[in-house]
């Protein structure tokens, strides 16, 4: 079947006999039964059905604040760039063709589709992700941040070596005057290779005051938002890679515990634990885009007293999404995985960083969780999975090399060797070069996009027909971004969910509903039926 034209916006229809817009609040309100087969501890099962009621604001901010943590590193200053060329209009000429300005590639919030149904002659209908229903313009985006360097913007952007020379010269006049706000440095937490760049902080790191530190990023968030005039900031961490800090009872367990070890300075609490309290604190959603465990359980927990959305741990780009879509196609096919070899080597500063092992450590750990949904689903493949005996499981190795001659551009190579019938062995290589910050900078875009989205909406129960008046926000460890994240933080007695086709469509259906769709499925009896 062949797709028909895309419908534009204006032509998408609510189904109102799931849906109701309030014209006056600018309110979309939809209906929604949830089903779901539950199993009992003697394998029956039966249909569980749970009915909603979903709102969705459809008044978009004017403008969207976002503060990122590592401003002046390659993806910060990649992102930046990117906002302000969309902003001023800026072109450039990419070596081989004339002047040229190109879509957001990378983006699936702006440059995917999700198909709607199908036409009368049976021809799938697709439109675009971003117009299903308002989602921010990444032009309305103002982005500013910290580093622990001091460098402007142009500078920032030629050190990183991502933009090509042409798009840099275009750029200088609309970034040279923007320099990050200090950071927070305390050397324990990142690689002591880091030590030269560092000429931009606002902390003693002889003695540092963890509680004024503390103070001045929430002051900070609060200045930049007044002085942008923004009912909304969203903060991420884009930042060097942290060691994982170590989860000590009294200490980091409880929101208690851990403001107090603030107050102490104790050593445990590293500088994104900061960040991401100074963001709870004030209301400002916070995303972890790297491996770090900056959610402990007592930031989780005041997340969750405070109703203030999080999302983590670390960007999903090249090498680990590739490895999610290819785990899941080997073990539904029946095939079993007995050994994944990951290797990688780049030249940008993140390999630099992550050439000491206790950061690398905390890499190691997000990119191997990736494949433990798709081994946990098959227990003809992997049965007694929990014994993690040789015949068992799979023997996961992760290499990451420091290569300073590559730059951004991260070479990765993997080895999938999986066992056939009748002693087969399949090998399957795959060598991969990507350019890191430009795959990592339009999933950011997505995860802001998303978190702003999921912001506006609001649900509630409908039990025995009875709605009730008090809708509620989503519960703030937001794993509809699973999608776009390598060890995706889940709620507490949930295993997450790595398998990149789930994620998808966990959002493609979330979105469906919202305008009174049912759930997309593939039957196309329209062709196999008569």
């Amino acid at each position: 079947m062949t797709a028909t034209s895309t419908p534009q916006p204006a032509d998408i229809k609510f189904n109102p006999k799931k849906c109701s817009l309030d014209k006056d609040t600018n309110e979309l309100t939809s209906n929604y039964t949830y089903e779901n087969i539950v199993f009992d501890e003697n394998n029956q099962f039966d249909t569980i059905s749970t009915n909603y009621k979903f709102k969705v604001d459809l008044s978009k901010p004017k403008s969207l604040g976002i503060l990122l943590v590592g401003l002046g590193g390659n993806n910060g200053s990649t992102l930046f760039s990117t906002v302000k060329c969309l902003q001023n209009n800026i072109s450039f000429h990419n070596g081989k063709f004339n002047t040229t300005k190109e879509p957001l590639y990378g983006s699936m919030t702006q440059c995917s589709t999700i198909k709607l149904g199908v036409d009368a002659q049976g021809n799938d209908v697709f439109v675009p992700f971003k117009d299903i229903l308002p989602m921010m313009d990444p032009s309305n985006f103002i982005v500013h941040g910290w580093d622990i360097n001091n460098s402007n913007m142009a500078e920032a952007i030629e050190r990183s070596q991502v933009l090509q020379y042409d798009l840099i010269q275009n750029l200088k006049p609309f970034v040279e005057k923007t320099r990050p706000m200090p950071s927070i440095y305390y050397p324990d937490f990142i690689a002591l290779n880091q030590n030269d760049r560092v000429n931009n902080i606002s902390n003693s790191t002889q003695d540092p005051q963890k509680w004024q530190d503390l103070q001045r990023i929430r002051n900070d968030i609060k200045t930049f938002k007044h002085e942008n005039h923004l009912d909304q900031v969203i903060v991420l961490w884009t930042a060097n890679t942290e060691r994982c800090v170590e989860i000590i009872p009294g200490i980091n367990d409880t929101s208690e515990n851990i403001m107090a070890a603030i107050k102490n300075n104790h050593q445990e609490i590293s500088p994104s634990n900061i960040f991401a309290i100074a963001s709870i604190l004030e209301g400002a959603p916070y995303i972890n885009g790297s491996p770090q465990n900056t959610f402990v359980p007592g930031i989780i927990e005041l997340a969750e007293s405070r109703n203030v959305l999080i999302a983590g741990d670390d960007l999903k780009t090249g090498q680990t999404k590739l490895k999610s879509v290819m785990m899941q196609y080997l073990v539904d096919a029946g095939i079993k995985p007995v050994s994944i070899a990951s290797y990688n080597h780049l030249g940008n500063n993140d390999g630099k960083n992550l050439s000491s092992h206790a950061q690398f450590r905390s890499k190691e750990i997000s990119k191997a969780s990736v494949i433990d949904d798709c081994i946990d689903s098959n227990k003809i493949l992997y049965p007694d999975i929990e014994l993690k005996e040789k015949d068992n499981h799979v023997d996961h190795c992760i290499v990451i090399k420091y290569v300073p001659a590559v730059g951004d551009s991260k070479v990765a190579m993997d080895e999938y060797y999986s066992e056939l019938m009748l002693g087969g062995h399949n090998r399957i290589s795959i060598h991969n070069v990507c350019e890191d910050s430009l795959l990592a900078t339009p999933i950011i875009i997505d995860l802001l996009v998303m978190t702003e989205f999921f912001s506006r909406i609001k649900y509630t129960k409908v039990v025995d027909g009875i709605e009730s008046t008090d809708f509620n926000e989503f519960y703030p460890i937001l794993t509809f971004l699973s999608y776009w994240l390598k060890a995706p933080l889940t709620r507490s007695g949930f295993k997450p969910i790595n398998s990149l086709n789930r994620q998808r469509l966990a959002l493609e259906n979330f979105l469906r509903l919202l305008i009174g769709l049912p759930a997309n499925d593939e039957l196309r009896f329209e062709e196999r039926l008569v």
